[in-house]
């Protein structure tokens, strides 16, 4: 998984930005928008790698979708370029399951078995296989948030351990638990 890197001067006008952002300059996002632009493409792609082939968003239409639900995110205090980059990725996740439930509402189609093999999966199989995951977020958001946000900066977002502790304010250590916790959890929840 690659890291997202950014030079040291970029990651301050980034951080400067946001806070503009949140301050209410209505500029600052459209400051922000060339600073990451890159790094949002690089999330939405590892994102569409987990569709089927015939999935019909690209990355650069999802980073747009995205971008508009962020720009609507008024009370969003991000606080820094990695908050920011997860939070993009939770956005995204939900676009994709919008996507997924629509797809899935216009074939009334009938849920798939698990394990689904991605490399085979039809666009149907996987829309129903991406509202499977999502409910599974969901729950086990549920049982235990910080879990659920683990996973949605790891595997959604592909932060590193390092990056994911940062973002949640918890140890490196905290995070590599609850990874392996959370995709035990998520295995079984799918698995059922």
């Amino acid at each position: 998984m690659t890291q997202i890197e950014f030079d040291a001067e970029t990651t301050g006008e980034i951080t400067r930005w946001l806070v503009a952002w949140r301050s209410g300059d209505g500029e600052a996002m459209e400051r922000l928008m060339p600073l990451v632009a890159q790094a949002l493409h690089t999330v939405a792609s590892r994102h569409l790698r987990r569709e089927s082939d015939g999935h019909t968003l690209t990355p650069t239409a999802l980073v747009n979708e995205a971008w508009l639900r962020l720009v609507d995110q008024r009370q969003a205090t991000f606080t820094d370029r990695v908050h920011f980059l997860a939070v993009a990725s939770r956005v995204m996740r939900r676009v994709l399951v919008d996507y997924a439930r629509r797809t899935r509402a216009d074939k009334r189609m009938m849920p798939a078995t698990f394990p689904i093999d991605l490399a085979t999966a039809t666009s149907d199989e996987w829309a129903i296989t991406m509202l499977a995951i999502d409910d599974a977020m969901t729950g086990l958001a549920q049982v235990e948030e910080r879990l659920a946000r683990v996973v949605e900066c790891r595997f959604f977002g592909g932060l590193t351990e390092e990056e994911t502790a940062r973002v949640l304010d918890i140890s490196v250590r905290t995070v590599h638990r609850d990874w392996l916790r959370a995709r035990a959890w998520l295995e079984l929840a799918l698995r059922d």
